[in-house]
């Protein structure tokens, strides 16, 4: 199998590390992901003429891309900044969309932001268990109910909300102006959405969406493993450096043996990462899409967490502090086990065999 990135798929990757790096610095970034909208809407609007948005959607639904690979090469991009723009509701509602033969593009040209609410605070992820119910009004429907940590929905427009429908699963197009939308910042930056449904108009756009929501989810899991791998290997590169520099009895750290083997199982960490990524963005879409991703997502939350706590103790306490980007990239990795399931869920997931 060739690993290489196609021609075109590398430009995009060049083009995305590139200016993000020039309009991303750490200070900047901070600036924007915690203060309200949490993220950068005139850098959003560059981002969208550079066609990230149409990687994320294949040709025959007006993109240029779609795959896993396509969703790989812009979260690793984003990864390495720390990028904290809404692009992941993006990605699950490309896939969301496309499944229901909906029109995808206001969402590629960035006219319209959308968001996917699926969690609820008793319904992390089965949504079976969700309390959230349709019913016919007229020609349309409404949405009751509440939905949890809708990631992107503190400037969504538009919302794709998971609903029962008739003892079924459910897919709804909402838009915010129609619902009461609360945003927040996140702990590590970047922002989300507390959506409450109270007879909401909702237009419907799949009556059967099991399969096209866990695709969804599959799709977001590749970019979340893709995203930490790019976080990863800038955070590795900020400690080699570090080592390098900081001297203790005369002689640089990094002379010491000790600490360049934990450098060198720190990148080992990040090759496994990189490795169970590829094949959960080859996978996706596919019979073993859900396994993939669930495997990936274990696995990456572990290893994001060894990287970031390695990094932290070889630096010292400049990598506790608020101005050294260490600490930033750190806690990105940790808090990235929390989203779309925890190593444990998707571990239980794998021995259960319900990831498909």
């Amino acid at each position: 199998m060739d690993f290489n990135l196609t021609e075109d798929r590398q430009m995009l990757s060049d083009t995305l590390t590139r200016f993000l790096g020039e309009k991303y610095p750490v200070d900047h970034r901070n600036k924007v992901a915690y203060a309200a909208p949490f993220h950068d809407p005139a850098l959003w609007d560059q981002l969208v003429e550079l066609g990230a948005l149409y990687a994320l959607a294949p040709e025959d639904a007006g993109g240029f891309g779609g795959s896993g690979f396509d969703i790989s090469v812009v979260f690793e991009a984003m990864g390495r900044a720390l990028c904290p723009e809404p692009v992941l509701g993006a990605a699950m509602a490309a896939r969301l969309l496309c499944a229901a033969g909906a029109d995808c593009g206001a969402l590629l040209s960035g006219a319209t932001k959308y968001a996917v609410a699926m969690t609820e605070l008793d319904a992390p992820y089965d949504l079976n268990d969700m309390a959230t119910t349709a019913s016919a009004r007229g020609a349309g429907h409404v949405l009751s109910g509440r939905k949890s940590t809708v990631y992107g929905g503190q400037v969504a427009d538009e919302f794709l909300v998971a609903a029962k429908l008739e003892g079924g699963v459910a897919l709804f197009a909402v838009r915010a102006a129609e619902a009461n939308v609360t945003g927040y910042a996140m702990m590590d930056g970047g922002g989300a959405a507390e959506l409450l449904l109270d007879d909401t108009p909702a237009r419907l756009l799949l009556a059967d969406a099991s399969a096209a929501l866990e695709d969804a989810v599959n799709a977001g899991i590749v970019a979340l493993c893709a995203e930490a791998v790019g976080a990863m290997e800038v955070l590795h590169a900020m400690t080699v450096e570090y080592l390098k520099q900081r001297r203790q009895f005369g002689v640089p750290i990094g002379k010491f043996q000790v600490l360049q083997h934990r450098a060198v199982d720190m990148l080992t960490e990040i090759e496994q990462a990189r490795s169970i990524t590829i094949k959960a963005a080859a996978d996706l879409g596919g019979a073993a899409g859900g396994r993939s991703a669930s495997m990936a997502k274990n696995l990456i939350g572990r290893a994001a967490r060894l990287v970031a706590e390695e990094a932290i103790q070889m630096h010292g306490g400049i990598a506790m502090t608020w101005e050294y980007a260490a600490s930033h990239y750190a806690k990105r990795l940790v808090m990235l086990d929390a989203q779309l399931g925890d190593t444990d869920y998707h571990l239980s997931r794998v021995m259960a065999g319900d990831a498909a």
